[in-house]
């Protein structure tokens, strides 16, 4: 394991040594966990990664929840509207 001496500024601001960030892909943003054993700094999955992870949670695509949720709106406004 490689270790290195990292300086902390008043703000609370470090800065990774370059050929760690690149080793570990660390980008703009990254997660950061509390461990027992102390802070652990993962990278963030990119939207691109990251796509289609939820589809077997969701069943519909989003387009087909979408259009169930306008055609539930629309329900709903003709139903306000036979009331005024």
């Amino acid at each position: 394991m490689k270790a290195k001496v990292v300086s902390i500024t008043k703000k609370g601001q470090a800065t990774l040594p370059v050929d760690m960030r690149r080793r570990h892909n660390l980008k703009k943003r990254v997660l950061v966990m509390d461990t027992r054993e102390g802070l652990l700094i993962k990278p963030l999955p990119t939207p691109e990664s990251e796509r289609g992870s939820l589809k077997d949670i969701f069943k519909k695509t989003a387009r087909e929840l979408l259009k169930e949720s306008r055609a539930e709106d629309s329900k709903r406004e003709k139903r306000l509207e036979e009331l005024i």
